[in-house]
């Protein structure tokens, strides 16, 4: 037989429609920085095109051609057929259905990632497993975003129409081998071309591109998102095991240098008992040691509930007039982050002093490992212990945590529902969780029920997407200049009721309440959009009994701090496991925060960031004179990539050696 279509025109075929995949991931990307627009607008003239190009051609090509793959196999295999119409129709539908779908993801993503600030990878999945109410967030999404949908439509239609079909038909004279020979080569050429794009390079020292490589093409780990594409992120994380120890350091030298075991009373030390310099002499005295009443704990995490919404943190700016007036009767500290930037990295942050490095705790192999918290140094003290969350019982995970940290009560949507003093109906937002204001009501009421000493947790819910406020309460919570902001001043409002209600419960005088946000959210201000202020959150101590000390402390606070301050103020003595310190009982020239974001390990002291990638150091800066990370430093203390590298080694040590807990 004799072919008319030579495979050239096959090989043609296939690289015209990879170079409109090309086209089509590059127009989604357009998409996504144009959604996205106020968290890159100011670094954009910093960015070099140049450089976000040549990045971006290269995850592209990776994602290219693994979600491609079948469709080039099929494409260039040397295969006799008499009639190749019906092959060639079915491998159209192939191409067009699956860069269809990286479209529609890319585009999904670039609303998601307003509220992540990266994005999406695989533990998404892990992440919402549990709810049932995405089909209407999705939906109302779509509604909202009916622009992305008709962009998204627009593109698939350049897919179909643009498609490069190889034309001509086998015929019955003639010999084979000039299509054979030539095909045959070209499908074996294509795996090591496919293998290499995959790779992100040819060489044999090249690893496998990660997401961190996207850091290299911008100046903020939040500009990374610019490079990537979500079919990337979604499939270089699959079942990837995310944590190995770094072994930067000899295990004694490490022990020295930063060790997590705190020995109580304030002290941290090495497991040979050396106390770290980190630590000053006591700043304030443990509050309520052995004298009467042991003093209660009521932590509020609130959803969503940034440090760039409340007033106190901001000249007056802001949407918080109740959480301003509490904030004015606490303790707090002059910068305030959070550890991670979803809500499934707030609990083990605040619970159990475990920072989000890399992957939420939650999701990975290594939330089976054994895991104490607040809840667990408490109980050995006599105290009783609940958590609250106001949506199903199963929402996030949370209960599965709580249980796992020590947490003998759980109350979520259920228990509520079935409490006779509400409505459960009623007070359902209708996506999902209980309104806050009801629900805090139970919460402070449900406590009555609790025998003192107690520590109780809620974690709120209506300050979140989709931006919704109980019907009726419109012009009591005007709109701001974000959709979140009617949300905030709603939330607010509750916390002032609860504490209303709190304040006449036989407990409050003898309970210590801390206030924090889970994460930061929508942003209107530059400070709060780079790679550092997207986890600015509140942090604040209150103390109705006037006890514990007031005002704005010097230093740098974080979530995973919250743990082994409130033992040190209780005069916990058990030795115990946190990442953070004891804020009371450390001097602000030794406080420190760590995070991790798009790749890169941040670690802030003394008003210098820098930024590691685990190998070597990407960033710094002096926050004082360059709070929006423009000007990098050309030095940077040694001191803090020194910390920075043993706090990360501990943590991944500990992690694959479950060594989260003293045994």
């Amino acid at each position: 037989m004799k072919l008319r279509t030579t495979p050239y025109s096959t090989i043609a075929a296939t690289l015209c429609n990879l170079l409109l995949a090309y086209v089509v991931y590059m127009l989604s990307r357009v998409a996504y920085v144009w959604e996205n627009w106020p968290l890159f607008s100011s670094s954009w003239e910093a960015l070099k095109c140049s450089e976000l190009l040549r990045g971006s051609l290269r995850f592209d090509s990776a994602a290219i051609f693994y979600t491609n793959s079948l469709y080039i196999f099929l494409m260039l295999l040397p295969l006799h057929l008499k009639e190749r119409d019906w092959w060639h129709t079915m491998t159209k539908w192939i191409f067009v259905v699956i860069n269809s779908l990286a479209v529609a993801i890319n585009l999904c993503d670039a609303v998601y990632s307003q509220y992540t600030g990266r994005r999406t990878t695989s533990t998404f999945f892990s992440e919402f497993s549990n709810e049932g109410n995405l089909g209407t967030i999705f939906g109302t999404e779509l509604l909202n975003h009916w622009y992305l949908v008709l962009i998204a439509i627009l593109i698939i239609a350049l897919l179909w129409f643009l498609y490069t079909k190889p034309q001509g038909k086998l015929c019955c004279n003639g010999s084979l081998l000039k299509y054979y020979i030539p095909q045959s080569v070209i499908f074996l050429i294509a795996f090591p071309v496919a293998i290499i794009a995959m790779r992100g390079g040819a060489t044999r020292t090249t690893r496998p591109i990660t997401i961190s490589n996207a850091n290299q093409y911008v100046n903020q780990p939040s500009e990374a998102a610019i490079v990537l594409n979500t079919p990337f992120t979604l499939i270089r994380t699959i079942g990837k095991t995310t944590f190995a120890d770094p072994q930067y350091f000899d295990a004694e030298t490490l022990e020295t240098i930063y060790s997590p075991l705190h020995l109580g009373n304030g002290e941290l030390r090495t497991e040979n008992g050396e106390r770290l310099m980190q630590q000053s002499p006591t700043l304030q005295p443990p509050i309520s040691k052995n004298v009467g009443l042991k003093r209660n704990v009521v932590i509020l995490i609130v959803e969503s509930f940034g440090r760039e919404y409340i007033g106190f943190y901001n000249d007056g700016r802001g949407y918080t007039p109740f959480v301003d007036s509490l904030l004015a009767n606490s303790l707090t500290w002059q910068q305030t982050y959070a550890n991670g930037r979803k809500s499934i990295d707030a609990m083990p942050s605040i619970l159990s002093s475990i920072p989000m490095f890399v992957e939420p705790f939650f999701v990975t192999n290594y939330s089976l490992n054994k895991v104490g918290g607040i809840a667990t140094e408490l109980a050995s003290e006599g105290y009783n212990s609940a958590f609250f969350h106001g949506a199903d019982n199963n929402s996030m995970g949370f209960q599965a945590f709580a249980r796992a940290t020590g947490f003998e009560q759980y109350y979520g949507r259920e228990e509520y529902c079935k409490d006779g003093r509400f409505d459960g109906n009623k007070d359902w937002d209708g996506s999902w969780a209980i309104w806050d204001d009801p629900f805090l009501q139970f919460y402070a009421l449900t406590m009555n029920d609790i025998e003192q000493p107690f520590v109780t947790a809620i974690f709120t819910a209506s300050s979140h997407h989709p931006f919704a406020i109980p019907k009726g309460t419109e012009a009591r919570y005007p709109e701001g200049t974000l959709a979140i902001h009617k949300c905030i001043r709603y939330t607010d409002d509750a916390l002032r009721h609860f504490f209303q209600t709190a304040s006449q419960q036989p407990w409050f005088k003898n309970t210590i309440f801390i206030l924090t946000s889970d994460h930061t959210n929508m942003s209107e201000y530059d400070q709060y959009r780079n790679a550092i202020g997207q986890f600015c959150a509140p942090i604040l101590i209150y103390d109705p009994s006037g006890e514990l000390p007031r005002g704005v402390m010097s230093g740098v606070a974080q979530q995973i701090d919250i743990m082994p301050t409130l033992l040190s103020i209780l005069g916990h003595q058990r030795p115990y496991i946190a990442f953070g310190k004891d804020l009371l009982n450390t001097h602000p020239d030794s406080s420190w925060i760590v995070n991790y974001s798009n790749g890169i390990y941040q670690y802030l002291q003394n008003d210098t960031l820098i930024q590691f990638d685990g190998e070597h150091l990407s960033g710094a800066y002096k926050l004082s004179t360059d709070p929006l990370l423009k000007q990098p430093l050309s030095s940077h203390p040694a001191w803090h990539e020194k910390r920075l590298k043993a706090i990360i080694q501990q943590y991944m040590s500990r992690m694959v050696n479950d060594q989260l807990m003293i045994k």
